[in-house]
């Protein structure tokens, strides 16, 4: 099996597939109106935030940082390491422009694919905006160390390990745009048990323009799937011996060249973001994009399936068998010792 996966790797970016992604252009502008939210009905971080226009600013502030005061630190590093993610747009937005059929050739084309790149890129701003907001007047954590976190992420850049291949590129997105909402959606229900109503709903509401999303890339990986069964199978394959490599891997706060790998301890621990949690997001793939029915694929393409549908439960297996112990300071909470004592 793993000499057939292995196989998979080679696969090369052909015209073939740039043409299935053009040909998708009438199916992407169907839906555009029900993947993106107009302007005018959209939440926006001031919605969320003190009013520092009105005279009660004041009175409204001490409120708000009453009610993040009861975070706990290990919740204080994932919120932070999830909005140093989202603050990362910029680089993120670049890499979507890259994959062939997909780009935006003037930078305000109206073709279906620029025009979704550009709605997915100003919805996503807002969320890095909220969450560094909220952050920042919330007074828990150093934010020059966060800053210079953010400066360093964009500044390192980020690599997928998808080229300019939009089928790799759409299982990457598929993927990541669920792994997020998972890590929002967590982060939130934490707040709410540490009796941060606010932050709740504002990781909720991040969590659910993550859904939409993720519906998107799944929707147009399905008429990939559709239109270009083998080698759609073939890419996910790659995609998933390759491993989704997670948006803010290169992370650095200017001191700590293992920030990343200990903030996934973090989430973790926490139960923001588990290898189960990866597991499951496989099985979701498998069974949204009906792997199993695909039929008629060649033995390489089908060997590349039969590797899908068990990975889950290998991923499963790894779960069960994750745990550290010891604790580690975080420059973005002053230093601070958040402890891990996670066995599972």
């Amino acid at each position: 099996m793993e000499q057939c996966v292995a196989s998979v790797n080679d696969i090369p970016v052909t015209s073939s597939r740039f043409e299935v992604i053009k040909s998708m252009e009438g199916f992407v502008k169907e839906h555009l109106s029900e993947l993106l939210v107009p302007v005018e009905e959209s939440w926006q971080p001031s919605d969320f935030l003190p009013d520092i226009t009105q005279e009660d600013w004041h009175t409204q502030l001490a409120e708000f940082r009453s009610r993040a005061s009861v975070l706990p630190d290990d919740l204080l590093v994932v919120l932070v390491g999830d909005m140093v993610t989202e603050e990362a747009l910029p680089t993120y937005q670049s890499w979507i422009n890259r994959l062939q059929g997909v780009k935006d050739p003037t930078g305000a084309s109206d073709t279906p694919w620029a025009q979704w790149g550009r709605g997915w890129t100003a919805e996503e701003n807002r969320h890095g905006d909220l969450l560094n907001k909220y952050l920042y007047l919330s007074g828990r954590v150093d934010m020059r160390a966060v800053e210079t976190t953010v400066h360093h992420l964009i500044n390192n850049g980020f690599d997928p390990q998808t080229g300019d291949d939009p089928y790799l590129g759409f299982i990457y997105t598929s993927f990541q745009e669920r792994a997020t909402k998972i890590s929002h959606r967590n982060v939130g229900v934490l707040a709410k048990k540490s009796g941060e109503d606010m932050l709740h709903k504002i990781c909720g509401l991040i969590a659910g323009d993550e859904a939409r999303h993720e519906k998107a890339y799944k929707l147009f990986m399905s008429k990939v799937f559709e239109l270009d069964p083998a080698q759609a199978v073939l890419s996910f394959a790659k995609m998933m011996k390759t491993k989704i490599t997670m948006p803010a891997v290169l992370m650095y706060d200017g001191r700590d060249k293992n920030l990343f790998e200990k903030y996934s301890i973090v989430a973790q621990k926490t139960g923001v973001y588990t290898v189960k949690d990866y597991s499951d997001i496989i099985e979701d793939l498998v069974e949204h994009w009906r792997l199993e029915t695909i039929q008629g694929l060649s033995d390489v393409a089908a060997k590349a399936q039969d590797y899908l549908c068990n990975l889950s439960e290998r991923y499963a297996k790894l779960a069960d068998r994750v745990s550290f112990s010891g604790k580690e300071k975080f420059s973005w909470i002053f230093d601070r010792d958040v402890a891990f004592g996670l066995n599972t």
